[in-house]
């Protein structure tokens, strides 16, 4: 890659017969020649004039009026020429007023052979060197392109002389994803000679744009871009090397206002002055260092110039300059825009590029002498595809290798890329099919739940219909027990405000009053019972096992389960799960530490190789080949280490197994234990019931056992178990000692002492909470209420 910033070279034109030369000087003393023009100040009328008076500006190169065509060729163009023959681009234009010299310096003269200019000099310079190397294959196309109006015209296309200039075809530009640029409609013409090349130039000369003006008698009225495209390739290599030199002749550069034209000769001097504009902009903002934009694209001109211009190229211009004293400014104006450009900086780096066909024999006969020398190692040709032998080999190797639990183990199919691509699409099919049957499953099992749930939804409906059915008969039986309940009560307050007999007289009294007024009481009440005692059992054992039990329910639980013979079997098996759980943590923590140890021992294997390998290379000796002791008792080390995992790994899956079933043995215990304490619990409510029919006055008999275990809650835990422990027989002596006391009108009137009479859910409270605190004092009087 070459870096420079764009040579700048200046030339003077002569000066004619009637012009005069204005005031300037030449300095070629110092390393960069310098340019001073001085403008004298106007004292006319009197007024001082106070603007800037000397100009001096440098350049790589100033030529003088008497400077020829070949010595401006050997300055400027032979150097980019020699580097467009190696590889690089390059582009030389010339810039300046009409009439200062730039299409002379360009094309040159038609009157003598020694004013040609740079082009055809150039040219016949290639096509000499082209001639002189025979170590290369070169070929060069020619093309010319005119932007006339800010449109792009093909000056070598041959309809150019038949047809108006409004019917030819455009030249476009087409940008790629690289941002290249390229031209359609333009021909690219090959110039096997320089005879060929130079009837092409003519032929665009003549096609230009010209017209007379008042500061030149022929004006180009157009920029003309003429490429020289040149390709090199050595015999045998695959290396292309392509480079162009644009030769670029501008239109004129004076203001408008200066040339005194008018009508289609002043609309091309606006689109002349345009385009240099816009290329003036670009040159600016070049020279900027921040600017993030540069605006190829304002104009024709500077898309096509964009490599030459600040990218892949290298960029000469020479400014021409016409030292008369009425173009003066002009030429000042011509010399600030060179300065400019001489700030660009360009990067030109060589073309170079594989020939893909080159490229492709090449690959075809290195793969064709690799196949036969593998098949000179082998003893056997390889085909492109797998034998049936070997892929039911690599499918039994797949098949172990997913089936082997160990992380170190590999899958080695050797160095085949047939079978390692095979393995990799095996593996692949696998993995789908996995997934696939996944997703089935999940489908099903999705569709077996909906299925569940629908059938789930259909019992539950069932249940409510048959919870509703049992409520209305419920209801029915509460209506019955409190009319008869209230008979009973009027019947024992008139017996008792009539009679003051002995107590023995007023209890058959009572009995018999009861059965005679009563008599449909105690069926009822004992239908009431049966159905309260199977509800409350049904209602309990329905209670889901996720559900939260209520606080005295806890209380009973805990009390049940302590004396219960599986809590002790739960807790062996707790103390066990936590020594099988520690075993576990430390076997694991030792699994690790193994682990780290092997990958630490093949890390020093590792590194012993590569000091090995290093110390082959400072210093090659006979003994390096040997088998080295630190390697293999590294090995060996490793391979105890595996073995130790291996062991400590089968142990922790054993304890894994132990803990699982242990965990399951609690599970059973624990459920086992929760369905006793459930039947127990039943049992007690049923007992309970039996005991104390007033429980099924509550309007809402559902909601029944939820208060007995309410008020279950004011109880303590000991006496609770206590009297859940009473056995049978005492049992039904409690059951006769609270149904008749020593004092039945007492204690028959307990439920009705409060002075508002209690119903619904405080009824049934008051009643358990008697029946409870009479079973504690029966209790007491055995001498069990110590205990």
């Amino acid at each position: 890659m070459v870096q420079e910033t764009i040579r700048v070279y200046a030339r003077l034109k002569p000066l004619g017969r009637r012009q005069q030369a204005g005031i300037y000087s030449v300095d070629d003393e110092k390393s960069l020649p310098s340019l001073e023009i001085i403008v004298p100040h106007d004292l006319a009328d009197g007024f001082i004039n106070n603007k800037r008076e000397s100009y001096k500006f440098k350049f790589h190169k100033i030529f003088d009026q008497e400077a020829k065509q070949d010595v401006v060729f050997d300055n400027i163009a032979k150097p980019v020429a020699e580097c467009v023959l190696a590889g690089y681009n390059g582009t030389i234009f010339a810039y300046g007023q009409t009439g200062s010299g730039k299409t002379f310096t360009i094309t040159g003269g038609a009157e003598h052979y020694n004013d040609r200019g740079i082009i055809p000099r150039t040219l016949s310079f290639i096509f000499d060197q082209l001639q002189k190397d025979s170590s290369k294959v070169y070929t060069t196309h020619v093309s010319y392109l005119e932007i006339y109006n800010e449109c792009g015209y093909d000056l070598l296309d041959p309809r150019h002389d038949a047809s108006r200039l409004e019917d030819l075809p455009k030249v476009t530009i087409i940008e790629d994803s690289d941002q290249n640029i390229h031209l359609k409609n333009l021909s690219l013409h090959q110039a096997t000679s320089e005879e060929e090349a130079l009837n092409l130039l003519f032929l665009g000369d003549t096609n230009r744009m010209i017209a007379e003006t008042p500061m030149n008698q022929a004006s180009t009225r157009s920029h003309c871009i003429f490429t020289i495209h040149i390709s090199s390739k050595e015999p045998g290599s695959a290396t292309l090397r392509r480079s162009k030199l644009h030769l670029v002749d501008l239109a004129g550069s004076e203001r408008i206002a200066k040339t005194g034209l008018g009508g289609h000769l002043l609309t091309e001097a606006k689109y002349i002055n345009l385009s240099l504009h816009y290329l003036e902009q670009v040159i600016i903002a070049l020279a900027e260092k921040n600017r993030s934009h540069i605006p190829y694209r304002n104009s024709m001109m500077t898309s096509v110039l964009r490599d030459s211009l600040g990218g892949n190229c290298m960029t000469t211009m020479i400014a021409t300059l016409s030292i008369d004293k009425r173009n003066i400014d002009e030429s000042i104006s011509t010399c600030r825009f060179a300065q400019r450009v001489a700030l660009i900086k360009n990067e030109a780096v060589l073309n170079e590029e594989i020939d893909p066909r080159l490229m492709i024999v090449q690959l075809k006969k290195e793969i064709q002498e690799l196949k036969d020398e593998l098949a000179l190692v082998t003893g056997k040709q390889r085909t492109s595809e797998l034998s049936q032998e070997e892929l039911l080999q690599l499918d039994e190797s797949i098949e172990l290798f997913l089936k082997d639990n160990d992380p170190d183990s590999t899958l080695d199919v050797g160095a085949d890329m047939r079978k390692i691509k095979y393995c990799f699409i095996r593996l692949k099919q696998l993995l789908n099919h996995s997934k696939a049957s996944d997703k089935k499953q999940l489908l099903q099992h999705i569709s077996e739940e909906k299925d569940a749930n629908e059938a789930e939804k259909e019992e539950l409906k069932k249940m409510k219909e048959l919870l509703q059915q049992r409520n209305n008969e419920i209801n029915i039986l509460i209506n019955m027990i409190k009319k008869e309940k209230k008979k009973a009560r009027d019947a024992l307050f008139q017996l008792n405000t009539a009679s003051a007999g002995s107590t023995v007289l007023e209890q058959s009294l009572s009995i018999n009053l009861n059965e005679s007024r009563s008599p449909f009481s105690c069926s009822s009440l004992k239908e009431a019972k049966d159905f309260g005692s199977s509800f409350h059992r049904s209602s309990f054992l329905c209670r889901k096992p996720g559900e939260k039990m209520s606080l005295g329910c806890q209380e009973a639980f805990e009390v049940f389960k302590q004396d219960h013979a599986d809590s002790i079997t739960i807790e062996d098996h707790k103390q066990l799960l936590k020594q099988r759980f520690a075993e576990a943590k430390c076997l694991g923590e030792k699994l690790n530490e193994e682990k780290d140890r092997i990958n630490h021992l093949k890390g020093a294997i590792t590194q012993r190789h590569i000091q090995r390998a290093a110390l082959a290379v400072s210093s090659p000796s006979e003994e390096l080949n040997k088998l080295d002791p630190v390697e293999e008792k590294l090995r060996r080390q490793i391979e105890e280490g595996k073995q130790s995992y291996k062991t400590m790994f089968n142990h922790l899956k054993g304890l894994k197994i132990e803990i699982e079933h242990l965990q399951l043995l609690m599970e059973k215990a624990k459920m086992k234990l929760q369905k006793d304490f459930e039947v127990w619990w039943s049992e007690e409510a049923t007992n309970l019931q039996q005991e104390k029919p007033e429980m099924v006055n509550s309007s809402n008999t559902a909601t029944t056992y939820p208060q007995f275990i309410k008020s279950s809650q004011h109880l303590s835990t000991n006496s609770f178990s206590e009297t859940s422990r009473v056995s049978p027989k005492e049992d039904t002596v409690e059951k006769r000692n609270s149904i008749a006391p020593s004092n039945p009108t007492s204690e028959i009137r307990t439920p009705s002492t409060s002075s508002v009479p209690l119903t619904g859910d405080s009824q049934a409270d008051a009643d358990i909470l008697a029946f409870i605190k009479a079973r504690q004092n029966i209790l007491q009087k055995k001498g069990l209420g110590n205990k």
